[in-house]
């Protein structure tokens, strides 16, 4: 055989043999080879691709206004990862994530290009999968505390008692507090949400109560509370723990005897609401030293819930990230598939003073500073950029052994301890655990739950 017809059959065979599709175009866009992955996704053969435009078999998304081959063919540079759609012969959109790059004879001339793309079809369903199985309501989560909240909310929905609902900022007290209405027989009325620590006192109190006409110099007319807006269903008193001690008390009024006296008005209103209230400070604290009444302490914690930090739920991480990346695809309408490893890596090691809103506004950054394809760390936000003003060494992303030992010491230190509650949670056998431990050579409690040491 002619030695070159033996390399053409020899690259044939191998293109034939990846799972990715592949095909080749000359500098007028006709597809001069495509292998069997490429008639496999596209449902397209060979012979009836070959000899045709590339536009005509993928009739992917990007065609006309941002195609990949021709940014390569007018840049010089390849395109590695974007991601698009294709249409395939069955009309069926298909996800794919596609690299491009020059054909050049022996001479540097260009005398072509190359294109290979790789079905997501079976990714984008696991990803469906996975949000649904680790979503209630707008919140995501798998970790062990998320699972108890997500059995608690069901049940507590039910109720029409007040809830309190603690935690730091951006963990997300609201969409808890949105969940519960929705589920509870009031979710079909009005949920409306009143930030305590926004308003000073006299313009708090006519948002909570409502004025009547004249009862200042500018209330012209009659005006309804956010109490009366609320009426059959839901008011959520966000950052409760900053109103004054004056406005403590009338709210202790309306909660005791479910009745609300708008400013100017002699005549008392009958409300029937329920109360879920939130705080990221210490309301313990404040009842102790006497800044927060300790009977409205009482009365709006009949149900208490405890929101945890995003630290403390590291295993989420992935989840949200997902998520998020999702979302924003939605909103800005740009094709891009996830996150790099290494950002993955650099994601899962930082400790989120904001919690969940600042994880959603680092990746709403990245996606304006991303043209496609995956986030890599030049489009994180300078502080968590691998080599930051304050020192590279500080910033080196962590490698997937130095995740591993702190989700094991995160787990074994939440459980106390205990080596099997610790195993359970991580979904590995305790033996297993044992022998990472010591493999590790981690630093970790004595006590394992069995009075033995490891």
């Amino acid at each position: 055989m002619d030695p070159d017809m033996l390399v053409k059959s020899t690259e044939g065979a191998i293109l034939d043999s990846i799972n990715e599709g592949v095909f080749t175009v000359n500098p007028d866009w006709r597809i001069t080879s495509f292998n069997r992955a490429a008639e496999r996704i596209t449902g397209v053969s060979r012979e009836e691709a070959v000899g045709r435009p590339c536009s005509e078999i993928l009739r992917a998304d990007v065609c006309r206004k941002d195609c990949a081959l021709k940014r390569t063919f007018s840049e010089g540079a390849p395109v590695v990862n974007a991601t698009a759609h294709i249409l395939n012969h069955a009309g069926k959109r298909v996800p794919v994530r596609l690299s491009t790059a020059l054909i050049e004879d022996e001479s540097g001339q260009v005398i072509g290009g190359v294109e290979t793309f790789q079905d997501l079809s079976q990714i984008e369903q696991l990803q469906k999968e996975l949000q649904e199985r680790y979503t209630f309501e707008d919140i995501v989560g798998r970790s062990p505390a998320m699972r108890k909240l997500f059995d608690l909310l069901p049940q507590i929905a039910e109720s029409s008692s007040t809830v309190l609902i603690e935690g730091a900022s951006g963990t997300g007290k609201e969409l808890f507090a949105r969940a519960i209405h929705n589920l509870s027989p009031r979710g079909n009325r009005r949920f409306v949400v009143v930030n305590c620590a926004a308003l000073p006192d006299t313009l708090l109190e006519s948002e909570l109560f409502g004025h009547k006409a004249g009862a200042f110099t500018d209330a012209r007319h009659d005006k309804p509370g956010r109490f009366m807006l609320a009426d059959g269903g839901t008011i959520f008193l966000d950052e409760i723990g900053d109103i004054s001690p004056a406005m403590q008390v009338r709210l202790l009024r309306v909660l005791q005897d479910g009745i609300v006296e708008p400013l100017g008005s002699v005549e008392p209103i009958e409300v029937d609401v329920r109360v879920v209230a939130a705080t990221n400070k210490d309301l313990v604290r404040l009842v102790r030293e006497g800044r927060f009444r300790d009977d409205l302490y009482y009365r709006i914690r009949v149900i208490q819930l405890r929101l945890p930090e995003l630290r403390q739920r590291r295993e989420d991480i992935p989840l949200l990230i997902d998520h998020l990346v999702a979302k924003f695809t939605r909103l800005q309408g740009k094709d891009i598939a996830g996150v790099s490893s290494e950002v993955m890596a650099r994601l899962m090691e930082y400790d989120y003073p904001g919690n969940v809103r600042e994880l959603e506004n680092i990746i709403e950054q990245a996606f304006v500073l991303c043209r496609g394809g995956l986030i890599d760390l030049h489009h994180l936000p300078p502080e968590l950029r691998p080599f930051g003003s304050i020192g590279a060494d500080r910033f080196r992303p962590a490698s997937i052994s130095e995740m591993e030992k702190h989700l094991i010491c995160e787990t074994l230190r939440r459980h106390g301890g205990s080596r099997g509650k610790a195993a359970r949670d991580l979904g590995i056998n305790a033996s297993t655990l044992y022998r990472k431990i010591k493999a590790m050579q981690l630093d970790v409690p004595e006590h394992d739950g069995r009075s033995r040491r490891v």
